[in-house]
């Protein structure tokens, strides 16, 4: 049996077999390309963290309000949405750049940012369990990123068209229609607004942006090299499908931002994103094929050390309480008793005090 002696590593053995991990491919030999479109997500999410609690302010005061307004009358709402766009425009040039499965988990800076921005911004209270948390979704994002699959295949016209009306794609496809239908007609239907149902409708969408988002990006990226894309109608298909499935993420995402923290919503979206990305890179644009056993533990090990972390960030949060919409007598000085001023159903004023 053969030994390792001196300057021979395991990273030289798995170079020598042509299946290296990710170690060695990237943190010793960095693809230009894939540092860029890291370096660009990172900054994405970060604003998108700030986008996030830009928005639940706003319905926080809007809430508070005697005269309350739609929340798309507000300025610092808007605010919020154009940081967001800025945010998703960094992670939709980054998708050109990179595999789907390394910049998908980078969402963890907005889950580390939307918790500390929060605490700031919102004086919502960051717990040990936060800091546990983020610590430990930062080495899953590292564990992940490390062993993710190193290509750097370009996303041509041609290709997506066949991965299109690929086999696994079409019963990935159907499942996740299926899913949708049944978990929005309960939404719709019978008023069910469970956190784990809207942000799954927005993770089911997120498939679809992820896939449209990479091939769109990735399209646009080869035109600007000469190698013009934008004459194929699956450019404009997969376009459509883009603007699509992000406005009707938006849509969801706002609804969840209403209802519950954003300590709460950004972990929990982070982990069924990240999911349904990966998912998509799998099944879509077959990352993973011909990787390593080694390499496919690890990375879910990473996954599964980030998701717990995000779950430590997300624990023991509650559902935001709206403002009471009736007037405590025992705040009345003189008043001492357990009832309470109920508004009139036939008018905008409230009832008379009791005797």
């Amino acid at each position: 049996m053969a030994l390792m002696f001196h300057n021979e590593t395991l990273w030289d053995t798995a170079d020598d077999h042509g299946n290296s991990t990710a170690i060695p491919n990237f943190w010793k030999d960095p693809q230009p390309n894939e540092i860029l479109g890291i370096v660009i997500s990172i900054s994405g999410s970060f604003l998108i963290s700030v986008s996030l609690n830009l928005q639940k302010y706003t319905h926080i005061r809007l809430a508070y309000q005697q005269t309350s307004l739609p929340y798309y009358h507000s300025k610092l709402w808007w605010l919020g949405m154009l940081l967001m766009g800025l945010g998703e425009l960094g992670n939709f040039a980054a998708y050109g750049f990179a595999p789907a499965t390394v910049i998908a988990p980078l969402g963890c800076v907005a889950v580390i940012g939307s918790a500390a921005i929060s605490v700031v911004f919102l004086k919502e209270t960051l717990k040990p369990s936060d800091v546990i948390g983020g610590t430990l979704s930062i080495a899953g994002t590292y564990f992940i990123v490390s062993f993710s699959p190193n290509i750097s295949e370009e996303v041509t016209a041609v290709k997506v068209q066949k991965y299109v009306v690929s086999w696994p794609f079409l019963v990935y496809l159907v499942i996740e229609i299926i899913v949708f239908c049944v978990l929005l007609y309960y939404l719709k239907k019978k008023g069910l607004t469970h956190i784990v149902v809207l942000l799954v409708l927005v993770a089911l969408l997120a498939s679809l942006t992820v896939i449209s988002v990479k091939a769109v990006s990735g399209m646009i990226v080869l035109t600007f090299k000469g190698s013009m894309q934008l004459t194929y109608p699956i450019f404009y298909v997969m376009l459509v499908i883009m603007i699509a499935s992000c406005v009707f993420q938006v849509k969801f995402l706002n609804q969840a931002m209403q209802l519950y923290n954003a300590t709460e919503v950004v972990p929990i979206n982070f982990v069924f994103f990240t999911t349904s990305a990966i998912l998509a890179g799998v099944v879509f644009y077959q990352e993973f094929s011909g990787a390593s056993v080694f390499n496919i533990l690890m990375f879910i090990f990473g996954c599964v050390l980030s998701f717990f972390g995000v779950f430590l960030i997300s624990r023991n949060q509650h559902k935001s309480d709206p403002q009471e919409p009736y007037i405590n007598i025992g705040e009345i000085p003189g008043k001492e008793t357990i009832n309470a001023i109920q508004p009139n159903p036939t008018s905008i004023s409230y009832g008379t005090l009791p005797d």
